[in-house]
């Protein structure tokens, strides 16, 4: 029998059942149901599902915008035995044809059984009917309900848990109960989460594995209070995230780093009082690499409002892994490991800078650096800090890796330029974490290679249009793609791996260039790409594009193009072949909203190399 499902059943009809649930359409019009009530519309709904045929182990697709019926859908798929795949919604610039037709290849690919269709994709009915996909609205989703749930064991599918990569072809992560089980207890408890006292608060979207599972399913499963806005609610008043933390005393909450750091500017103008953010205890900062400077920004402008340094917990994460991976340590606030620039780059080590003054990072982090350098000059190892997760992709996965801030050029110890990384913490239980070399030869405590994960939550293989994939090895280690290291037991990522440039003997990271590149003022925040070239007959070289609201103006794009070079050439002491200026909105992203740094390299090729 499935544990997951157990768990989520006993809780909905517990005392907790009746007492705690989810709110949505806050703050213009909140409503909220109690756990016990979302579950028996999801008997209700699985009594309609097996009505209709699903058995157990088949796939039931989701494609809806309000969390209010998302819940009880997906529930009703676990209850009737069925998996949950959580279809990408279009954006407001997504290409509606191209959608449709990638929707309907992911369709075919996970060989899906029924599509859910609620508001406001009702309309999709139209093109699934044309391609003779059955499909059923969630509001007509009512049959005799379920006495109990149809029994599945550990092993069958839960999530088929779609990546948002660079590619064209659709790939999805196969998540069974076991791993959902397993890493929802690892999660809660690292976070520490008190079921009767916690309140979640989270605008992140349902078809990426940090929304879908950390902040509805956890919720749904253990029994906690939940407030749930849409990505379009966010985006479109980014500062509701905080009201919402304000207005219901939000305890836990989740984030890519893009967003704290739009939270942070407009949190620097909010009037004094506008908010109280004192009841906040664990901000998770996850889902694409962490700007340390973002972090600071954000926590400094929170301070006003109450909100506590400690609060923020960053981590690393992967759909393959379920979600969780690594949680720094609760209490510790963000903190970064800074270590030499050049050993790292030549030599594939991490060495701590145990002399380095506060000026050493005046362009990162300055507080949050003199932290870690004072840790440093009296641990060699540097093994406090706190790093963060989401979010996540493995590439093409929706894994949650880290960044790193660079100051090349500026005074480390002895004058060296130095490199700072946001240390991510321990394994979460169940987990194992090591680092190997290209030829799999296990590595030393801050030895930069390849990481590699083992243990309970870990899927056991892929979805592809070609068929299935094994993500496993015979020893049940998983390639994650990222290149990082191990200091004293925390996880350490520097960047995937092949996205590294490597000049002249050395590797230079894309987040370390990009963060340059957008600390340029007239280049819009998180969006500027690295592009590594193709070498040929020549040394491997990069380019750099960026989006500006000067684009179209040629005296303010050359200067643009210099600043931005010279920030580059600081940053990693290598010059761009070219720097690209673009309007907004042109960089393709995935679903999720990553830069695609492939699709980006193709589709801006002849500029690039111009």
């Amino acid at each position: 029998m499935s544990r997951f499902v157990d768990e989520l059943v006993a809780t909905a009809r517990s005392a907790r059942g009746l007492e705690r649930g989810m709110t949505t359409g806050a703050p213009a019009r909140p409503a909220r149901r109690v756990w016990a009530e979302v579950h028996r519309d999801a008997l209700r709904m699985a009594g309609a599902l097996v009505g209709a045929e699903v058995r157990p182990g088949d796939a039931v697709a989701v494609l809806a915008g309000d969390p209010a019926l998302i819940a009880p859908a997906a529930q009703a798929v676990w209850l009737a035995g069925g998996s949950v795949t959580m279809l990408h919604q279009p954006t407001a610039r997504t290409d509606l044809a191209t959608w449709a037709a990638d929707t309907l290849r992911v369709l075919r690919m996970i060989d899906a059984r029924l599509v859910l269709l609620g508001d406001p994709f009702d309309a999709v009915g139209d093109v699934l009917r044309q391609h003779r996909v059955a499909f059923r609205r969630i509001t007509e989703l009512a049959g005799t309900p379920l006495a109990e749930p149809v029994p599945v064991d550990g092993g069958h599918t839960a999530l088929l848990q779609l990546t948002s990569g660079s590619t064209a072809d659709p790939k999805a992560v196969r998540i069974t109960h076991d791993n959902l089980a397993a890493n929802l207890d690892a999660m809660t408890a690292a976070a520490r989460l008190d079921v009767g006292a916690d309140v979640v608060v989270s605008w992140l979207p349902l078809f990426h594995d940090m929304g879908m599972v950390g902040c509805l399913t956890a919720p749904m499963v253990f029994g906690l209070e939940l407030v749930k806005a849409t990505p379009a609610d966010f985006l479109g008043r980014p500062l509701l995230w905080m009201e919402l933390i304000s207005e219901y005393g939000g305890t836990v909450t989740a984030g890519p780093n893009f967003a704290y750091a739009v939270a942070g500017r407009k949190l620097a103008k909010a009037p004094d009082g506008a908010y109280d953010l004192s009841t906040l205890r664990f901000a998770l900062n996850g889902a694409e690499p962490i700007d340390p400077e973002a972090v600071r920004a954000f926590l400094d402008a929170g301070a006003r409002f109450g909100l506590r340094r400690e609060s923020m917990v960053c981590a690393y994460g992967m759909a393959e892994a379920t979600l969780g991976v690594s949680f720094a340590r609760l209490g510790s606030g963000p903190r970064v490991d800074v270590v030499d620039a050049e050993t790292l780059a030549l030599r594939g080590r991490a060495v701590p800078v145990t002399g380095a003054g506060t000026d050493a990072m005046a362009d990162a982090t300055a507080d949050t650096v003199a932290d870690a350098v004072t840790d440093t000059a009296t641990d060699a190892t540097a093994h406090t800090a706190t790093g963060a997760t989401a979010h996540t992709a493995t590439g093409a996965t929706a894994h949650t890796a880290t960044g790193a801030t660079t100051a090349a050029g500026r005074a480390g110890h002895a004058g060296r330029p130095v490199r700072a990384f946001p240390l991510l913490g321990p394994p979460l239980a169940g987990l194992e974490v090591r680092v190997v070399d290209e030829h799999g030869r296990e590595l030393g405590d801050r030895e930069v290679g390849l990481l590699r994960l083992r243990g309970t939550s870990v899927t056991p293989g892929y979805l592809t249009t070609d068929g299935p994939v094994p993500a496993q090895d015979a020893d049940g280690w998983l390639d994650t793609g990222d290149e990082g290291y191990l200091a004293s037991g925390e996880v350490v990522v520097c960047g995937r791996r092949k996205d590294v440039i490597i000049m002249g003997g050395r590797n230079i990271y894309p987040t370390d260039i990009e963060r340059a590149a957008c600390a340029v003022d007239g280049v819009r925040a998180g969006n500027a790409v690295a592009l590594r070239l193709d070498a040929g007959s020549r040394r491997e070289r990069f380019a750099v594009a960026v989006e500006s609201r000067l684009a179209g103006d040629p005296s303010a794009e050359r200067a643009l193009r210099r600043e931005v070079t010279a920030r580059v050439m600081d940053a990693v002491g290598a010059r761009p072949v070219n720097v690209v200026v673009l309007p907004p909105s042109s960089l393709p992203k995935t679903p999720s909203g990553k830069l695609r740094r492939a699709a980006a390299r193709d589709r801006l090729a002849p500029l690039l190399d111009a």
